[in-house]
């Protein structure tokens, strides 16, 4: 399992209509193969930050849903960016 997992920051007066520009591409990843869970979100306490996970069953299906990433109008949106992949071997119930 892949798990993609981080933080966007926008400017702050952007933020939900960032959030509301994914809401496509977040219907469109969860009607993809191998999509487990897919989430862009507004971050309830910082007001320029945007959560994103993601979980996918393997690399070629993360692949194939990722093209070429955020729209070029998107990515000049973005200020900073930490997310990372993490591959999954095990999980158990909390």
């Amino acid at each position: 399992m892949i798990i993609v997992s981080g933080s966007l920051y926008v400017d702050a007066d952007e933020r939900d209509a960032y959030v509301k520009d994914c809401v496509s591409v977040v219907e469109q990843a969860r009607e993809s193969p191998g999509c487990l869970d897919f989430v862009i979100a507004a971050d309830p306490i910082e007001v320029d930050r945007i959560n994103v996970y993601e979980r996918w069953d393997s690399d070629e299906n993360l692949m194939r849903f990722r093209g070429s990433g955020p729209s070029s109008e998107q990515r000049t949106q973005i200020r900073d960016a930490s997310v990372a992949k993490y591959r999954i071997s095990a999980t158990e119930d909390p």
